[in-house]
């Protein structure tokens, strides 16, 4: 029966992150602000929170009871390994995914009322997923997975720099869209790294520790990352490149 539950989990969270996973896209390329932007955006976040929720259920199960809920990798690993990977570390990603896509939704529905977004459930998932990374990275200590101790940074990461932007007190008028950005698209990113480094443990178990399948969607996500905050600067007038090339043209002058 345990099994049968966890089972049917994993084609819910399938289903909802394939959802995200597409939707994710059409923001990220599509014309800023617009109808579709809009709607597909709200897509996207209803299916990445849906997906998070799923995450955390499946983590629970498996710091329960690994083996019997991944019967595919008896013998392959041990119940420590996998209690570490896909308990305590998919748990930190769930609430790391939870938290991105929470704050970056906020971002975008309160702008520059940084005030609106200190809601209670807001601020509970900023210190739920620096206490996750500790768990995380301490676990990953005690079972020798240095992948662990790398994750946690980025949720530890993840929530003094958004506690830093939530009780900033002058923030730059576009910071807010900065902060929806990268909110945004680190979900994204949370979402593609699951589909290509645990979902490839059932296919190929040994992929699942490469540094490849984890650093392709890291690396993508950070080129959109730079490209969209370097946009928003240029449109802000606030952009280096334009001051450096109008500097320059003076001097030539």
């Amino acid at each position: 029966m345990e099994l049968l539950v966890f089972r049917c989990l994993i084609a819910a969270h399938i289903a909802a992150g394939a959802t995200g996973a597409i939707a994710f896209w059409v923001p990220v390329v599509g014309r800023k602000g617009d109808v579709n932007h809009r709607k597909w955006g709200r897509i996207f976040t209803k299916a990445i929170l849906t997906t998070g929720c799923l995450a955390l259920t499946m983590s629970l199960f498996t710091l329960f009871d690994p083996m019997t809920v991944h019967p595919h990798l008896v013998g392959k690993f041990d119940a420590d390994f996998v209690r570490g990977m896909f308990g305590v570390m998919m748990l930190h990603n769930a609430i790391l995914t939870l938290n991105l896509a929470w704050y970056g939704w906020l971002c975008v529905q309160n702008r520059r009322n940084v005030a609106a977004n200190r809601t209670p459930l807001n601020i509970a998932l900023q210190f739920a997923v620096m206490i996750a990374a500790i768990v995380c990275a301490w676990d990953g200590a005690r079972i020798h997975q240095p992948l662990m101790m790398l994750i946690s940074v980025v949720g530890m990461a993840t929530g003094i720099t958004n506690l830093v932007f939530l009780y900033s007190r002058n923030p730059s008028p576009v910071m807010w869209l900065k902060e929806h950005v990268k909110a945004l698209v680190g979900a994204g990113i949370s979402v593609y790294t699951a589909f290509l480094a645990f979902g490839s443990v059932r296919l190929f178990p040994s992929l699942a520790l490469n540094p490849a399948m984890w650093s392709v969607p890291l690396v993508t996500g950070l080129i959109i990352l730079i490209y969209h905050r370097i946009r928003i600067d240029q449109k802000a007038g606030i952009s280096i490149v334009p001051q450096f090339r109008s500097r320059r043209a003076a001097a030539s002058d």
